[in-house]
C-alpha cells in the first residue's frame, strides 16, 4: 500500500474522501500526518488533536476488504488488527465496543470507518504522545510511522474476520461497565449486552451495530 505523509492536514479522513471523489487517487492508499486542526470523531464529534500523535486514514476497495466481514462491523475488524499491533509492543490497551481505544477506564483513540463509492476509508486517532485532560497517552513508546507500518503490513494480509472476532471476543468482558450509544444518540449500557459472530450485540432483545 503507498503511504503519505503529510506534516499538518485539516482531516486525514476528510483529504482521502475529497481527493476520492475528484479521482485525483485510486485505492489502496494510506495518508497520516504530523498535526490534524479539523478531526472527525464518534458521533460527528470532533478529535481533539495533539502535535506528536497519530492521525491516520486509508482507503480500500470494497473488493479487497475480507470475504466475511460485514461492512457494519468493519470499524471493529480493523480496531483489532491494531490492538494487536500495540498488545505485540506490550500495551494494555483494549476496544470498548465497537471503535474506542481504551487504557483501563481512560480513552486514548477510535477508529471511523465509512463507505464512499465502491471503497472504504478507515480514520485512526491515537494519543501516542499526549492526551487532553480526561483522556489517556498509550502506554509504550512507538513512533508513528512504526505504528502504520506495522498497522497497515496486518491490513494488507487480509485476515479473515473469523480470525479477528476470535481474539477480540475474549477481551468483551471489559466493556459491562461501560456505555455506548445508538443511532449517535441514546445511550445504552454494555453491562448485559451479548457480542455476536458477526461483532453486533444484542441489547434487551434487540441487536444493534457498530455502523461507525
Amino acid at each position: 500500500m503507498q503511504i503519505r505523509f503529510f506534516k499538518s492536514l485539516p482531516s486525514t479522513q476528510i483529504w482521502l474522501k475529497e481527493a476520492y471523489k475528484k479521482g485525483e487517487i485510486t485505492p489502496p492508499l494510506a495518508v497520516y500526518c504530523g498535526f490534524q486542526t479539523d478531526g472527525i470523531g464518534s458521533r460527528g464529534n470532533g478529535w481533539i488533536a495533539e502535535e506528536g500523535n497519530l492521525f491516520l486514514s486509508f482507503i480500500l476497495s470494497l473488493k479487497e476488504l475480507p470475504q466475511d466481514l460485514k461492512l457494519e462491523s468493519a470499524s471493529i475488524y480493523f480496531a483489532a488488527l491494531l490492538q494487536e499491533v500495540l498488545s505485540e509492543a506490550g500495551s494494555e490497551v483494549w476496544i470498548k465496543w465497537p471503535n474506542d481505544f481504551y487504557l483501563a477506564e481512560k480513552k486514548i483513540g477510535g477508529m471511523i470507518t465509512t463507505v464512499v463509492k465502491d471503497a472504504l476509508i478507515c480514520g485512526v486517532g491515537l494519543n501516542i504522545r499526549s492526551a487532553p485532560k480526561g483522556f489517556a497517552r498509550l502506554d509504550v513508546e512507538m513512533e508513528s510511522k512504526e505504528v502504520v507500518d506495522r498497522f497497515l503490513e496486518k491490513v494488507e494480509k487480509k485476515i479473515l474476520w473469523k480470525q479477528v472476532f476470535r481474539k477480540y471476543s475474549v477481551e468483551f468482558y471489559k466493556n459491562k461497565r461501560f456505555f455506548t450509544h445508538v443511532d449517535n444518540q441514546t445511550k445504552v449500557s454494555l453491562a448485559d449486552a451479548e457480542l455476536q459472530e458477526d461483532g453486533s450485540i444484542i441489547v434487551n432483545g434487540e441487536r444493534i451495530y457498530s455502523l461507525r
